[in-house]
């Protein structure tokens, strides 16, 4: 098994990935719901902006990351200091219109790139309970590992000697494994390793390859996909009638 960050890399059934969707408070869901269908990283998200969205091109701009800087945070530039484009699935732009409507974006001023850096404002789409942005920590082990429990990804955590929660997680249970989802879908139903790169945000397409080569269908697959889904059109077509051999 391929392996990445030196583990084995194995993408969630559709089941888990919803449960651990639904299992996520309003306020917060539409964070896995677009890391499950567009592919962002995690710091992309917090840093997220209503204006980066286009409804009508049916598209997100993944412009800019929430990044912690010792004690500060700033915005950044994605990872690899590149902006891209990723294709908005109808599901994910009807979760954002809902959720807009019911939670209203969070004005959000932080310095570029450094923390003395030239101030940016944003309205972004996630916020936390006190109106401030998210911060990665926080939304893991308040909102994420719980969602994880719910989903029954991992067990019920155990309370230390301070009855503090302690959550039993591996690096296979954290929010990148949405990210792992969605490449795994995008290859199912065959986009190619160059846009799949693109979408992810990697530098070099050679090492999407390396990392989801395994996800890929197979050249039988593939063909048998090709076939049925040709010859299931023109049966719809010619339904009722004869056809030649």
């Amino acid at each position: 098994m391929p392996k990445h960050n030196g583990e084995e890399l194995i993408a969630w059934a559709d089941e888990r990935v919803h449960a651990v969707i639904h299992a996520h408070p309003d306020l917060f869901r539409l964070i896995p719901i677009i890391a499950a269908s567009c592919g962002l990283r995690q710091g992309e998200l917090f840093g997220l902006a209503l204006e980066d969205v286009d409804f009508d091109e049916e598209l997100i701009r993944v412009r800019r990351q929430i990044k912690k800087l010792g004690a500060d945070h700033v915005y950044a530039l994605p990872k690899n200091d590149r902006e891209r484009v990723v294709p908005l699935p109808l599901w994910a732009a009807e979760a954002i219109r809902r959720h807009v409507k019911a939670h209203p974006p969070l004005v959000c001023s932080l310095p570029w790139e450094k923390p003395n850096g030239k101030i940016q404002t944003h309205h972004l789409l996630f916020r936390w309970t006190d109106d401030k942005f998210i911060r990665a920590r926080s939304y893991s082990e308040l909102i994420w590992k719980p969602a994880l429990v719910a989903g029954g990804v991992i067990p019920t955590p155990e309370k230390d000697t301070r009855a503090r929660k302690r959550f039993t997680t591996s690096r296979k249970e954290g929010l990148h494994q949405l990210r792992h989802y969605y490449a795994s879908v995008m290859l199912a139903g065959a986009v190619s390793i160059r846009e799949l790169a693109e979408y992810l945000g990697h530098a070099d397409p050679g090492f999407t390859l390396r990392v989801y080569a395994h996800m890929m269908p197979g050249s039988h697959d593939r063909a048998r996909k090709a076939i049925d889904e040709r010859l299931f059109q023109l049966r719809a077509v010619s339904h009722g009638t004869r056809t030649e051999q």
